[in-house]
């Protein structure tokens, strides 16, 4: 029999939770407020938390030093390109491997998992010089193409765990209606994973948005996406922490809105098919 949980219990874990989650945003936080600082004040000791003397200069100045519109359309079209031209290749290649199993299925699962777990600066140079070759080298294509590749395993495996909770049978009767391959996948599979999709959408724009690796190597100004724009407040003269503060503001801002708006989708997709 179930223990019920008392209130108080419910109470310590709540509590709990809110200390989790505010240990969380605590460095996001810090940064929001240190946007707002003067350099003086950003690297006092002790540090100042809300008793400082608030300014937009920060931000004044990023915005007359850098084009922040040319660095967010660029990370737009690449976390928004790499994630649709994922699920194109992600959606066909988990339908198979949910609903027409091999013998080799899962090691290809553990394969393409375990491809997470290499280093990256460990094909650094091999993808440098196939980004020459091919003329990617700072184009937006190219980091389209190389965020595609870096998050497929992790978009595969999602959508390969939600497809196993549709029932086979329901494909089974479309085939016996006369649904095509290309109609059962369009027309039965994707409406009934809608949640799933979804998620899985929201998680890899997510990951393509902050991934600063390989847009910090293979792109400049020309391709350069938020993550480089941030960087770019790295000089060779030492670290400016309040205007720093305002770029990864303003590079963050975005996506946190966006997960803000999206989070119920995105609970509801990552518990997809968790209670039957």
């Amino acid at each position: 029999m179930a223990r019920s949980v008392t209130p108080r219990r419910k109470a310590m874990f709540t509590i709990f939770a809110w200390a989790i989650g505010l240990i969380i945003f605590f460095p996001i936080l810090w940064t929001i407020l240190t946007s707002f600082k003067t350099e003086a004040d950003a690297i006092a000791y002790p540090p100042k938390f809300l008793f400082f003397n608030w300014t937009l200069e920060n931000y004044v100045v990023v915005q007359e030093r850098s084009n922040y519109m040319h660095y967010l359309w660029n990370s737009v079209v690449i976390a928004g390109g790499s994630t649709i031209l994922g699920i194109i290749v992600a959606v066909p290649a988990a339908w198979s491997m949910a609903f027409v199993p091999s013998a080799r299925t899962k090691d290809i699962l553990m394969w393409m998992l375990s491809t997470k777990m290499l280093p990256a600066v460990g094909v650094l140079y091999p993808m440098y010089l196939i980004f020459i070759k091919l003329g990617w080298l700072d184009t937006k294509i190219g980091l389209v193409v190389v965020l595609m590749l870096i998050n497929l395993p992790i978009i595969i495996w999602m959508l390969y765990t939600y497809f196993k909770e549709i029932p086979g049978e329901i494909l089974e009767a479309a085939r016996m209606d006369g649904a095509s391959l290309k109609e059962e996948i369009l027309y039965v599979l994707t409406p009934m994973a809608i949640p799933g999709i979804a998620s899985t959408i929201l998680l890899n724009v997510i990951l393509a948005w902050n991934e600063s690796f390989w847009t910090l190597n293979l792109t400049a100004a020309n391709a350069g996406p938020l993550t480089a724009f941030i960087a770019s407040y790295s000089s060779p003269e030492g670290l400016f922490y309040a205007k720093l503060s305002a770029a990864s503001t303003m590079a963050i801002a975005p996506i946190l809105i966006m997960g803000w708006f999206s989070q119920k989708q995105l609970v509801r997709g990552l518990t997809f098919g968790a209670v039957k």
